[in-house]
């Protein structure tokens, strides 16, 4: 079967959907007030005053509105790509809308690359300055621990990272739970200040906003640079659409989320308004004194459960990205024998762990982090609205004045918060841009490698069909079974035939020629799943088609061969695969040094048998050297 996003059929089932998209899609956006609105104030660049706070206020309820409520919930959410979201999703449509414009597919393809690269340093930065600003939180509850604040915030990350191998999915019950606790806390939090000075609402008519912008547009621009901090995350609610759908997404936005992140924000700037002094950390100070360590408590497991959401996005592209051809094969362990969707990824998790660490060591304080956060956001948000354009352009066919329209106002919203965030730069954005930009030189290099690899061995390559007629003139000796040869392009010769023939001089009873082949669709199901193309002499030329989410499970799709008269009895059959020996040398492929990261990433790979689901004891490995 085809997965599909969850359809709530009663309000039970959507309760659930929504209570689960809670814990989930809103666990980051909805700790941002931890840090946000101190943040604009803390490095002294917007002084304080009544005029500077409402502006900010107001800058912070129309930037969640324009960017969440509008760009992301109502326009994003309708760019689904067979049910799925996200940017490698986003990046599927796009291109595949483009697909008769080879250079602008391939721009896409490379900005797309860049979008999801860029992702990884946001993976750093969100557990990081979460949990740190959580913790933080001692030194307003119990100050006399406030040297405990980074070995604390080291031990949480790394017992959250100790877990993932694990598998997640009984804590994950309580991620909805927990983060309606949290909601409900901002909201308590808040509301007092609110009722004590309502005349801060006012702060919600544009105009204070405009003001600020106009009267101070230096200090204004700057200060973009902390607000955009309210809005990370949003990401998460076109990723996460395929667990839960748009519906239970909407709702808990527009029903709970916004109306929180408003109250609490709001609040804060009450409390602003009365004791300017309060910016040192406005949020842990709404609470009573009794109730800050509990407080401390409550947000070091919101930040956890946010960067839980994270650390399984971050499983999920790779996997995705894997498929695509991306990023070469690396180990994925299956937590969960009922979820396919629960999955671990070693490289990754420890990866991530290690960058963590040394932003928390180098960086310190949850401020400084902050520093380093929002490029990446905002180039993520910018290339989003870019893809968003060319689907509604060239996928819904809509008149480009109408696709600019929709666009276009983003777009300069986007660049306008990238560009305040390139004042922080030298700050510490540079850390996650160079994660981002390493990622990319690694996808870069392995797309680029994987096709010269393909064209070297297409140069070199003999038709199959030619090739069986020349063997089949005077036929090998036979043995019983069947071999399972896997190619990487349908209709040429395997390397391993080749070997097979020329080291053991044998032809197995029965041969299948097997290309897999990764499509630009998140879905496909076993109705379009196989192709089989009699090739005489009971031989066979099968494809085997599968979308980036689907498992790539060899074995299982040529099942669909029974009735076919290809016997695939478990003891009889073997699975032939070609393991090429990269070789780097001078020529027009790539500079030598992404040449022998090609080769380094090739050789360290993970098994393509592994992959595919082949069964280890049933397969035959012949190697050949590969020169590009």
């Amino acid at each position: 079967m085809t997965p599909h996003p969850p359809t709530p059929r009663t309000p039970a089932a959507l309760a659930a959907l929504t209570l689960g998209a809670l814990g989930v899609v809103y666990g980051d956006i909805g700790t941002s007030p931890l840090y946000a609105l101190k943040e604009v104030f803390h490095a002294g660049h917007v002084p304080m005053s009544r005029e500077n706070t409402l502006g900010v206020l107001s800058l912070i309820f129309w930037t969640m509105t324009i960017i969440v409520s509008l760009k992301y919930v109502l326009l994003i959410l309708r760019a689904d790509n067979r049910g799925e979201g996200g940017l490698i999703a986003m990046l599927a449509l796009a291109t595949t809308a483009v697909a008769e414009k080879p250079r602008l597919r391939r721009g896409l393809l490379a900005l797309g690359m860049f979008g999801t690269a860029i992702f990884y340093g946001d993976g750093v930065i969100t557990p990081a300055v979460s949990v740190l600003s959580a913790v933080e939180g001692l030194e307003v509850a119990a100050p006399q621990l406030e040297h405990w604040v980074v070995p604390i915030t080291l031990i949480v990350l790394t017992g959250l990272f100790t877990v993932q191998r694990f598998g997640t999915g009984g804590i994950g019950r309580a991620f909805g739970p927990v983060t309606l606790v949290w909601f409900a806390t901002l909201i308590a939090l808040g509301a007092p200040q609110i009722a004590e000075h309502p005349g801060v609402l006012i702060a919600m008519l544009p105009t204070y906003a405009l003001h600020f912008i106009v009267d101070q547009p230096l200090i204004a621009f700057i200060a973009l640079g902390s607000v955009v901090l309210v809005v990370t995350g949003g990401e998460a609610l076109y990723a996460d659409l395929g667990h839960f759908g748009k519906l239970p997404i909407r709702i808990a936005w527009y029903g709970l989320v916004a109306p929180a992140l408003v109250i609490n924000y709001f609040g804060q700037g009450a409390l602003l308004l009365e004791d300017p002094t309060a910016v040192e950390n406005p949020f842990f100070l709404l609470a009573p004194g009794w109730a800050r360590l509990p407080l401390v408590l409550l947000a070091t497991a919101a930040t956890v459960i946010a960067s839980q959401a994270l650390i399984t996005a971050a499983f999920s592209v790779t996997k995705q990205a894997i498929q695509l051809g991306l990023l070469p094969r690396l180990r994925v362990v299956h937590t969960s024998v009922r979820d396919t969707g629960q999955i671990y990824v070693p490289f990754v998790n420890w990866g991530l762990y290690a960058c963590i660490v040394l932003a928390v060591g180098l960086f310190g304080s949850s401020s400084k982090l902050a520093a380093a956060y929002g490029i990446t956001v905002t180039l993520d948000m910018t290339i989003t609205t870019i893809m968003t354009f060319f689907v509604i352009r060239h996928g819904w066919k809509y008149p480009l004045w109408l696709a600019l329209g929709a666009t276009g106002f983003f777009f300069a919203i986007d660049i306008t918060f990238f560009a305040s965030n390139v004042l922080k730069l030298l700050a510490g954005g540079w850390f996650p841009l160079v994660i981002g930009i390493a990622m990319f030189t690694l996808m870069r290099t392995w797309v680029d490698g994987r096709r010269l690899v393909a064209e070297r061995l297409r140069d070199e390559a003999i038709d199959l069909k030619s090739f069986l007629e020349a063997v089949f003139v005077s036929p090998p000796t036979r043995v019983p079974g069947t071999a399972i040869f896997l190619s990487g392009e349908a209709g040429l010769t395997p390397n391993a035939l080749m070997h097979n023939l020329k080291h053991n001089k044998v032809l197995h009873d029965f041969n299948v020629f097997v290309t897999v082949q990764h499509h630009e669709v998140p879905w496909i199901g076993f109705d379009k799943r196989l192709e089989v193309e009699p090739l005489g002499h009971r031989c066979w030329q099968v494809r085997l088609h599968f979308g980036f989410m689907n498992d790539p499970d060899v074995p299982e799709a040529l099942k669909l061969l029974q009735g076919r008269g290809v016997p695939l009895d478990e003891m009889e059959t073997s699975y032939f695969l070609s393991r090429d020996a990269i070789i780097p040398s001078l020529g027009s492929g790539m500079a030598m040094w992404r040449e022998k990261l090609f080769a380094s990433m090739h050789r360290n790979a993970a098994a393509a048998g592994d992959f595919l689901n082949l069964p280890a004891n049933r397969i035959v490995e012949l190697g050949a050297k590969v020169e590009i």
